[in-house]
């Protein structure tokens, strides 16, 4: 994250202090939430409806484990009446962004915050925070990507109605009526997923990230291996040879990447397995036609199966 020189810092930290602090909404204004991703922004939207006014801190596609935050947003969040974060160990860039907006409401725990995290099962919640070779694993404390499975929409949009809920009391039965219609569009879509995958279950595929273990259970695909040993981090030659043998052995033939995997990794993928490549979205916004979290899993079912029925 970019270093601030010190004159910017402190002109910050004046406006900061001069701001008020804004636990609800002066009458008739929309409620201003800020989001640590597109998907959360997404569902935001979906229960808040015109009562709501959000802004992502994170744009669609970046490194999860490393936002650069620009000093307008940092100003923005001292007048937020909520924060609602992915949770787990997915921000670590959130807590000096926090620090610097100086809103102790904010704080993990704090009564303005949303972590969407509760109330979703959880998988991969005893891999441990170092591996073997003492290298790191930013997945310590569960897999974060858990929106990828739209199930868990469920649970992430009842804690959102919870707070807005609180936030405004007045409002609470629309906000109620807002998410009973997105879980409307929630079932149709399943049903619109899941029928053009189920020919597919148990397929394996090799991840190039962890980005896609909810998904794919969701699914139905069998995942066989992921190709970053650590997220970000290609794999050594003899980590790829036992790969390349592996996705043989198992007769992989559809590898999922994310927008900004390697393209020398995916070549080797492909050409060494004689896999397929489809990539695969992983927020709101990371292609034009994901226009919201519904639209997101439109777009990934239609690449998804276009990949697997192709000869």
């Amino acid at each position: 994250m970019r270093r601030w020189r010190a004159a910017t810092i402190l002109a910050l930290a004046l406006e900061l202090a001069a701001a008020p602090a804004v636990q609800g909404a002066p009458a008739g204004a929309p409620l201003r939430v800020i989001t640590t991703s597109t998907d959360l922004k997404s569902l935001v939207e979906a229960v808040g409806g015109a009562r709501v006014e959000v802004e992502s801190l994170a744009p669609a596609l970046h490194d999860p484990h490393a936002v650069e935050v620009k000093p307008g947003q940092i100003a923005r969040i001292k007048g937020a009446a909520l924060l609602v974060r992915v949770g787990l160990d997915h921000e670590p860039w959130l807590a000096k962004v926090l620090a610097a907006a100086g809103e102790p409401r904010f704080a993990r725990g704090g009564p303005g915050v949303v972590d969407a995290s509760r109330g979703v099962r959880l998988i991969q919640t005893e891999t441990p925070r170092l591996r073997a070779d003492a290298r790191p694993h930013v997945h310590g404390l569960g897999n974060t990507h858990y929106w990828l499975d739209p199930e868990n929409a469920r649970p992430i949009t009842a804690a959102i109605l919870d707070a807005l809920g609180r936030a405004s009391p007045v409002d609470r039965t629309q906000f109620e009526d807002n998410r009973h219609r997105f879980l409307g569009r929630l079932d149709a879509g399943l049903e619109r997923w899941q029928r053009p995958l189920a020919p597919w279950r148990g397929t394996p595929v090799v991840i190039v990230h962890e980005t896609w273990p909810y998904f794919a259970a969701r699914f139905g695909l069998t995942i066989v291996a992921a190709a970053e040993p650590v997220p970000g981090v290609p794999p050594t030659p003899k980590e790829l040879a036992a790969l390349l043998a592996r996705m043989r052995a198992s007769r992989v033939r559809i590898v999922i990447a994310d927008p900004y995997s390697s393209p020398a990794l995916l070549r080797q993928l492909a050409e060494g397995a004689g896999a397929r490549v489809v990539t695969l979205v992983p927020s709101v916004g990371g292609d034009p036609a994901a226009t919201d979290y519904i639209a997101l899993f439109d777009v990934n079912v239609k690449r998804l199966v276009a990949a697997l029925a192709a000869p």
